[in-house]
């Protein structure tokens, strides 16, 4: 089904695949264990790597139906952890066994943590996706004789 052009599909399937990526790097090749709620966002980002990846090469706007809501949960887990991560006691008993989601693997310029990337990676895909369905369809048109 096409549906006019991919616009801004690519680069939400671009951001996804970064946060891909950096979730892989951190766990693989840095050796920090996901907690709980990292497996959350990670079983909510990675189908959509394929979900927009598809849709960008078909020009399937309907992935929006299926997309947007990954997107607004991921977005609604990564704040959860955002604040189990930085207010003492709460959340408590979320990630009570394993690894702990209140630590900070890493901290770069003093606030961007590993839940915060996550947090703005699923923002801007939602941002992305909400101006997709909100453009008006193109409807490629013969010139008129």
């Amino acid at each position: 089904m096409r549906t006019g052009r991919p616009g801004l599909l690519y680069p939400a399937w671009v951001v996804a695949i970064v946060a891909t990526l950096g979730s892989l790097y951190f766990s693989e090749i840095r050796h920090f264990p996901p907690c709980t709620l990292c497996w959350y966002q990670r079983i909510l980002m990675y189908p959509l790597v394929l979900l927009l990846g598809v849709a960008t090469f078909k020009q399937d706007r309907g992935v929006l139906k299926y997309a947007l809501p990954l997107s607004v949960l991921g977005v609604l887990v990564s704040g959860y952890h955002i604040l189990v991560e930085r207010i003492p006691g709460f959340g408590a008993g979320v990630c009570s066994s394993g690894v702990p989601c209140n630590v900070k693997y890493i901290e770069w310029l003093g606030f961007i943590t590993i839940p915060t990337m996550s947090f703005v990676a699923f923002v801007l895909v939602t941002v992305l996706l909400v101006l997709k369905a909100n453009r008006p369809r193109t409807v490629a048109t013969s010139p008129a004789r």
